[in-house]
């Protein structure tokens, strides 16, 4: 499981034999000792392993072994194999930290049993280990902007690349994705970082006060004006404007931001002294523009000037491989804001975790982090019941061909139906490419 191994000590040669065939048989990979000494030099901190001991060994006991490994390791998984007089005994050592026992005769399918759920907590062990390694040793744009998969490693460097940039950035992303996030890397990773950083939703604003906001105004421009306001593209000067939802910004305000982005001054609302500004603009949209531009919604001559630099943060369902890292991410933070220690996450519900579809993306995975270390994890996202993620977990097969469906998916939607676009992304002959979409029931011209 995971090349999780069985480490089995028992001195019995003809009960050794036929619990590592029966394990070897289940699919695990059987180290087999005759004693806890011979043993012990494979009992390493971390190390991919189960334990499955006699109790009653020549030399070291079992009950040694136990607290030794406990020593070395607390959280490796020891299962004891007790005769029935050592019933007693084994209920002791399951308080002092063993996982199970089992009572001989054990059926071999008693055996895999046991070892499997062990192994799998193994598993699960170390994979927490190592996301909070990588979490904890996770500098700058890593630390900043969490991902693994292809395109966010891709997006960290295009981030890089343009963040000491003068030209304006326009950063595309369903809602909750991180637009801001992206924004704020722009800003802090380039030259403009000791400077302002100024983000405007340009949604939640009422338009009868936008261009006080956006411009500022004199004292007495309007009714109420008492005094003198610096806007946020002044307050911004020297540094960067982040525009959120930009595809909200009225008309009117499109030609007063496009005249901003030419010639770098704004008045003030009241004034006809011009103020020089230097400002880099960062816009975002969860809507296509060029739609927005076709409809008359959006100016073509603003969108052509934003539509230079151009970022796109994938959704959540099209990168699952970071669910386990960004859940864990913010279970930690979490942790921290409530003063509650972060419980585990049991392969079943990191399973209902990997299959959901996270229409709000990451911000709806942070609120799912934040309710299970709360303790209000029985319902998970979308709605589905705690019984959900106790059902079986999907096998192996039928995940990777879940993978491999939404990689072939994600291609033919970016090569816009073309098959042969589609197949050079993949690296696949074209043969296969049809082999698969057939079997998966896949059209090209859905992707149209």
């Amino acid at each position: 499981m995971d090349n999780i191994e069985i480490i089995l000590v028992e001195d019995d040669p003809t009960v050794r034999d036929g619990s590592a065939q029966a394990l070897d048989l289940a699919g695990f990979t059987v180290h087999a000792y005759d004693s806890a000494e011979a043993a012990r030099e494979r009992l390493q901190p971390h190390c991919r392993a189960v334990l499955v001991s006699d109790v009653r060994l020549p030399g070291i006991s079992g009950l040694e072994l136990l607290a030794a490994v406990r020593a070395i390791d607390p959280e490796l998984p020891v299962i004891l194999v007790t005769g029935h007089g050592d019933i007693p005994m084994a209920v002791q050592a399951m308080h002092d930290g063993a996982y199970d026992f089992i009572e001989k005769p054990y059926s071999s399918e008693q055996l895999a049993d046991v070892v499997r759920r062990a192994a799998e907590k193994r598993r699960l062990q170390l994979e927490v280990h190592e996301l909070r390694r990588r979490l904890a040793h996770s500098q700058g744009i890593d630390a900043a902007l969490l991902g693994n998969a292809p395109a966010m490693r891709e997006l960290r460097q295009l981030i890089l690349d343009v963040a000491s940039q003068p030209a304006d950035v326009l950063v595309y992303g369903e809602t909750g994705t991180g637009k801001e996030l992206v924004a704020r890397c722009l800003h802090d990773f380039g030259e403009r970082a000791r400077r302002p950083y100024v983000a405007v939703n340009c949604g939640a604003i009422p338009d009868t006060i936008f261009e006080s906001e956006l411009f500022g105004h004199e004292a007495g421009a309007f009714t109420g004006a008492g005094k003198r306001q610096v806007g946020k593209i002044e307050h911004a000067s020297g540094g960067t404007l982040f525009l959120d939802e930009i595809e909200s910004l009225p008309l009117a305000m499109q030609v007063k931001l496009l005249r901003v982005l030419q010639e770098r001054y704004i008045e003030r609302l009241g004034s006809v002294q011009p103020l020089p500004v230097d400002v880099r603009v960062i816009a975002a949209s969860k809507a296509n523009l060029q739609d927005l531009v076709d409809v008359g919604q959006f100016r073509a001559d603003l969108y052509y000037r934003l539509n230079l630099i151009v970022l796109h943060i994938p959704p959540l369902r099209e990168r699952r491989e970071d669910i386990p890292l960004l859940f864990e991410h913010f279970m930690l933070d979490a942790a921290r804001r409530y003063r509650r220690d972060v419980p585990p996450v049991p392969a079943a519900h990191m399973q209902a975790l990997l299959r959901h579809d996270w229409p709000g993306n990451v911000r709806e995975l942070r609120n799912a982090a934040d309710r299970y270390v709360l303790g209000l994890g029985g319902a998970l996202p979308g709605g589905a019941s705690a019984a959900a993620a106790a059902t079986p977990p999907a096998s192996l097969a039928d995940q990777v061909s879940a993978f491999e469906r939404s990689l072939i998916e994600l291609e033919l939607r970016n090569a816009g139906g073309n098959v042969g676009v589609a197949c050079a992304a993949l690296g696949l002959p074209k043969q296969t490419m049809y082999h698969k979409m057939q079997k998966y029931g896949l059209v090209a011209e859905e992707f149209r």
